[in-house]
């Protein structure tokens, strides 16, 4: 096994699988330097012809990754912090490999998106997974609402966003979220037991099929305007009223007093 040196993230390499370790233990919270250090890390992994599996994990127990740092969405630093974590987004989406999720602990936010761009995801019992948007005063992504529409569909995706509630390892696993749940003490096992029986199948099969799926489960096409529009819409969250209220109320633990502007 080789390990590959990237500031703010871990990369190990052994043989045709990966590993990439968020390392901003306890929470692996997705402040702008991971952001940057993540999208330089899967840029390289994907020029390496020779890798089948990407293995995508948290540093520590507490947390796979408990979302983008809410600290980097206030004032001027909302722009980079947005462009640093869609960009590390769509290297990993469109990465060849076949990427895997080790979900074993919390998975929030930005976080629990990054999970469910990889292809597969394992989840330890007992952890926790969901979207706080609502909760923050948010509006959210319409890639990123694509994501969860096409994983666990429209109805359990407003679930999601409206409620704002989290959801254990099981009830993920239910609707869509998780591909398995395994016992704590045996994730890791089971996580490179996957990766070992994907990484020996046909390299050829395995990069031919995730772009078909990939094709076939791309976000569907607005017009320019109207995604111009959404994106409009989201990005005027950031200058409202609730929006900076919820980030205060996040910080002072406290329940938000939300005015609707």
């Amino acid at each position: 096994m080789s390990a590959l040196g990237v500031a703010g993230v871990g990369l190990q390499r052994d043989g045709r699988v990966a590993t990439l370790t968020l390392a901003k233990p306890p929470l692996n919270v997705l402040d702008l330097a991971t952001l940057e250090a993540l999208a330089l890390g899967l840029a390289g992994l994907a020029r390496d012809p020779q890798l089948d599996v990407l293995v995508v994990r948290g540093a520590g127990e507490r947390a796979f990754c408990a979302g983008v740092a809410v600290q980097d969405h206030v004032g001027d630093r909302i722009g980079p912090a947005v462009a640093a974590f869609h960009g590390a987004i769509r290297t990993l989406r469109e990465l060849p490999a076949v990427t895997m999720a080790v979900v074993h602990g919390h998975c929030l936010g930005g976080g629990l998106e990054l999970a469910l761009t990889c292809d597969l995801r394992i989840a330890a019992h007992g952890v926790k997974l969901g979207m706080p948007p609502a909760k923050l005063g948010l509006i959210y992504s319409h890639t990123g609402l694509q994501k969860f529409i096409d994983a666990v569909g429209p109805a359990r995706t407003r679930e999601l966003f409206f409620v704002g509630r989290n959801v254990d390892a099981e009830r993920a696993e239910q609707i869509g979220l998780v591909n398995e749940v395994v016992q704590p003490d045996s994730i890791n096992e089971s996580a490179v037991a996957l990766a070992a029986e994907i990484a020996g199948n046909a390299p050829v099969s395995l990069k031919g099929n995730k772009e078909i799926i990939g094709k076939l489960v791309t976000f569907r096409r607005l017009s320019e305007t109207d995604e111009q529009n959404v994106i409009d819409l989201r990005l005027s969250s950031f200058g409202t009223h609730d929006f900076r209220e919820g980030v205060r109320a996040f910080g002072e633990k406290r329940k938000p007093h939300w005015e609707g502007r």
